[in-house]
């Protein structure tokens, strides 16, 4: 509205009728009006009504009535919702401050994001801020976050108040929509054994019934359509899923176009084919892509840690029908067991990093300097993980071991009951596919219980933290006695396995004695007493490393050292159904900044159950995940101190370098 032209309301609102309108026969401008009143005050003081905005003179901009975001562009903030539809996506910026206003608009509290939506059935003006509609002239302070928040906490609606605080008494997760009530039902029976078909093949539909209510498969055949390993059912159950799977695969590839994945039914199948071998996952867990096609890659490389390359492929080139269900043998469990953590949810899978057991930095540098003193000269790689976690590695210094690798020996120590056998010592000859996929290096495995490792050789050195031990590392423990041979009647979490690695067949008795001189070690400077209090610590929880936050959980990885922390599931995270439901939740935030075509730093979701967020720069990677009623602002606060405190105990969380020879 110009300057010279005037609101009828507020016109009539402030003239005495005493003033005579100019008439364009007069050609004698009227009168000045007086000045508007302030928004929201009359001139005696009194509450006056809000008017529309307009200019005080030419060239002047109107007043704002809400701020603007800090998002700077669609690339560096994204919000999504999940209120009514899990695959909508919206992105957050300050456009929406300027859209013209429309029948039917609604005022949005704070941390939900208004989705208006055109005649012609299309989402309009996804651009704008979310701020556009609160219910507010001014913010109560500069609160503005990593998120482009500006609005504190207290602005928040009654109503807002009443219903978040019904939701925070619910742990996370527990509102199940009807999207999910099919997943509570189906998940409980997962993992279930479907038994074997009759003979007469009278409970064959049944059976068939039970496999397709299975949430995931995964299923391995040969390019001549010979079933090798199938996670549920056997191979005369599913065999015609079997043959029309390989006339897909084959038709697609005759045609020099290869299939890698498609849709069928709400359900996503993953292609990987790799030499002789097809490998497919079937997931109606909503999972990427890329993130299926990792775990195959992850169930092949289980098979080449078995078989080697040039093994595989000379079976068959000799034999295209090669039956490999025999060579095979004895490696379902293994296979079965990555199959079920995938299903489960894996973090250390999800962000192909390692897990390492939080310990003092002192404390590591001297497990690492009594490896190396006892090292054999045929040591390639030695490890020592204790309740799942790396906690000490010894390495070449040109060499170092793929996180793939290391997923393979971790499922191996504690998900194969048969490496656990024997009492607890093996020689196992393994291909690192990693390291090298032609040829087989040489594992010796020793499990040492929680009695074990609190068994004292030395003096009793008290665990308060002693920065300096470097007296202790260097003293004579040749008189130590030698330990027993260690029992297995603990559950994994309380376990300590020793596993050292060599490329010589005939060193086993070399690696035993080794294995002998270090344990010694270990227990006369009193490091296997402070790893097995490390490991009965736990994880701690997010407000113990951040007071007060409200951060139910969060996975913060390190890529420059390829390793992860975590706090621990419980107790919002501890059944199975809910762990599974967080990993998804982990899934699509990681799915969304790497994908191809995406440049996010920031991903903001929130959803009904959860507020999510994913950050993402050159030096780490964050998800974490809040309550639903939390603010974005809070969220965002809570991922910084969050980052601080990992920084803060990042040689104590990371192994940085390890142990070099």
């Amino acid at each position: 509205m110009s300057s010279k032209e005037a609101d009828p309301n507020s016109a009539s609102a402030v003239n005495d009728g005493t003033d005579t309108p100019a008439t364009e026969e007069s050609g004698t401008p009227p009168p000045p009006l007086p000045p508007r009143p302030k928004v929201g005050s009359s001139s005696n003081g009194a509450k006056a009504p809000l008017v529309s905005l307009r200019r005080g003179k030419a060239g002047s901009r109107p007043e704002l009535r809400t701020q603007a975001t800090t998002a700077v562009s669609l690339t560096d903030i994204h919000t999504q919702t999940h209120y009514e539809s899990p695959r909508e996506n919206l992105a957050v910026s300050n456009a929406r401050s300027r859209a013209g206003s429309t029948s039917g608009r609604s005022t949005l509290g704070r941390g939900a994001v208004d989705r208006h939506h055109s005649r012609n059935g299309s989402e309009t003006e996804d651009t704008g801020s979310v701020f556009s509609y609160a219910p507010t002239l001014e913010a109560a302070g500069d609160v503005e976050s990593l998120m482009g928040e500006a609005l504190s906490t207290g602005q928040r609606s009654p109503a807002w108040k009443h219903s978040s605080g019904h939701q925070e008494e619910r742990d996370l997760f527990d509102i199940v929509c009807d999207e999910d009530k099919d997943l509570s039902v189906s998940f409980d029976q997962e993992f279930n054994e479907l038994g074997e078909v009759d003979a007469d093949g009278d409970n064959e539909e049944a059976l068939l019934q039970k496999w397709r209510s299975r949430l995931k498969h995964f299923l391995i055949l040969s390019s001549a359509g010979k079933p090798i390993y199938t996670r549920h059912g056997d191979e005369n159950l599913i065999s015609g899923y079997i043959g029309v799977i390989q006339t897909i695969i084959s038709f697609y590839k005759g045609s020099d176009d290869p299939l890698k994945a498609f849709t069928a039914g709400g359900t996503r199948f993953v292609i990987l084919a790799e030499g002789p071998l097809y490998l497919v996952a079937i997931s109606r867990l909503g999972e990427s892509d890329s993130q299926l096609r990792a775990q195959l890659d992850a169930l092949y490389m289980q098979i080449l840690s078995t078989l080697t390359l040039p093994t595989l492929l000379h079976m068959f080139s000799n034999r295209p029908s090669t039956d490999l269900r025999r060579p095979l043998q004895g490696t379902e469990p293994l296979l079965s067991a990555l199959a079920d953590g995938f299903t489960k949810g894996s973090p250390s899978t999800l962000l192909s990093a390692l897990e390492c057991l939080k310990l003092r930095k002192s404390y590591r540098h001297g497990v690492n300097n009594t490896f190396l003193k006892v090292r054999s000269p045929n040591l390639l790689y030695g490890l020592i993980v204790a309740g799942g976690r790396l906690v000490s590695v010894v390495r070449p210094k040109k060499h170092s071991l793929h996180p793939s690798d290391l997923q393979l020996i971790f499922n191996m120590l504690f998900e194969a009951e048969g490496v656990k056998a024997g009492g607890g010592e093996s020689w196992i000859p393994l291909c690192l596919p990693g390291f090298n996929k032609k040829g087989y290096l040489y594992m010796y495995v020793s499990f040492l219980n929680a009695d074990d490792a609190l068994k004292q050789d030395g003096p009793n050195n008290d665990n308060n933290n002693n920065d300096d031990d470097d007296d202790v590392h260097n003293r004579d423990t040749s008189t130590a006695p030698t330990p027993a041979r260690p029992s297995n009647n603990s559950s994994p979490d309380d376990q300590i396995a020793i596993v050292l690695i060599s490329g010589d067949k005939e060193s086993f008795y070399e690696l035993r004695q080794m294995r002998d001189d270090l344990v010694s070690a270990l227990r006369f400077n009193q490091s296997l007493a402070r790893i097995q209090t490390a490991v009965h610590a736990g994880r701690p929880t997010p407000t113990d490393l951040v007071p007060g936050t409200v951060i139910r959980h969060f996975l913060y990885k390190s890529r420059a050292n390829v390793q992860f922390t975590m706090p621990t599931f419980a107790p919002h995270f501890a059944t199975a159904l809910s762990h599974r439901k967080l990993l998804s939740v982990y899934h699509g935030l990681h799915a969304a900044v790497h994908a191809k075509t995406s440049h996010l730093k920031v991903h903001h979701v929130v959803g009904a159950a959860h507020v999510a967020l994913a950050w993402v720069t050159p030096a780490f990677e964050l998800f974490c995940v809040a309550g639903p009623s939390a603010s974005r602002n809070a969220v965002a606060q809570g991922a910084n101190r969050i980052i601080q405190s990992v920084k803060r105990e990042e040689e104590r969380v990371f192994i940085l370098g390890g142990a070099v020879f």
